[in-house]
């Protein structure tokens, strides 16, 4: 019984490290297919559409019974579902301003900002001091820098780590993915005056559609299960330790799909952003 238990945990961890992996993947993925309707329905449109097609496959799948919620469950729900409207239409906004690899990196700060959170080590804080160098590497401030992108990006950082602490709670009060279903359903009803106005003019085409359809279910379905279920599993430090691999996964994908060319300081600050959480991972331990 002494030795079966750690494996359990073991298998467990693994097992949580694998599906925040293939969700990160499946995010970046989705993201850089997602880009390609920016030129149709920019990039509140896509969201929109993502979040509907979310909200469509989850719904009819888990059917949240909403009327046995409890306000202790209502209330993280309600505020994870304003964190997916945010947290998308915010990285969308910095993908089709500074680019991908860029913006995913700079999101990154929130579940790095997750994995620092209440450290009081002389490590931690030096990681700290080194992921902002990572980023002024990664930016280069100058006057003909997009602030705007820059700041899009920083607003999906923020939510992303609110998301993480908020899913985490979501996962723990409320069983499945009822909770997951019915934020996404809240975050797709925000998101209803967008898809009537696109519809108005004319523009939801059946390529930006195509193009929505598959970042909804590559970027949305997919990695918000995964993290709903590895949160389950893992810490909520571990988990934003574990999302370094976001940053790779977006500069791969905006290189091979959006044929996105990293400049050299690009690849550094994304470099030290990933070394400093190995340094991170390292201490931690």
């Amino acid at each position: 019984m002494s030795v079966a238990s750690p494996e359990r945990a073991r298998s467990g961890v693994l097992g949580g490290l694998a599906t925040m992996v293939g969700a990160a993947a499946s995010n970046q993925v989705g993201a850089a297919v997602g880009a390609h309707a920016f030129p149709m329905i920019g990039p509140a449109g896509v969201v929109a559409v993502r979040q509907f097609v979310a909200a469509a496959v989850l719904l009819p799948v888990v059917r949240p019974d909403v009327r046995r919620f409890t306000w202790g469950q209502w209330w993280p729900t309600l505020l994870l579902g304003l964190v997916f409207a945010t947290m998308n239409l915010g990285i969308y906004t910095a993908i089709d301003r500074i680019g991908l690899g860029l913006a995913v990196t700079l999101e990154f700060l929130g579940p790095l900002g997750v994995a620092l959170a209440g450290s009081r080590t002389r490590m931690d804080l030096l990681c700290a001091l080194g992921a902002g160098a990572g980023v002024y590497v990664l930016v280069l401030p100058s006057a003909a820098s997009d602030w705007f992108g820059i700041g899009a990006g920083l607003v999906a950082a923020a939510s992303w780590a609110s998301y993480i602490m908020l899913n985490r709670l979501v996962g723990a009060r409320i069983p499945g993915l009822q909770g997951l279903a019915a934020a996404t359903t809240m975050s797709a009803s925000l998101y209803l005056p967008v898809v009537l106005v696109l519809a108005a003019q004319g523009r939801l085409t059946g390529e930006a559609l195509a193009y929505s359809f598959g970042a909804g279910i590559l970027a949305s379905v997919i990695p918000y299960a995964a993290d709903l279920i590895a949160l389950r599993r893992v810490p909520a430090r571990f988990f934003g330790i574990v999302m370094s691999v976001h940053p790779v996964f977006a500069a791969m994908a905006g290189l091979v799909l959006l044929g996105e060319v990293l400049r050299w300081h690009e690849w550094a600050g994304i470099g030290i952003v990933v070394a400093v959480n190995a340094l991170t991972v390292s201490s931690s331990r």
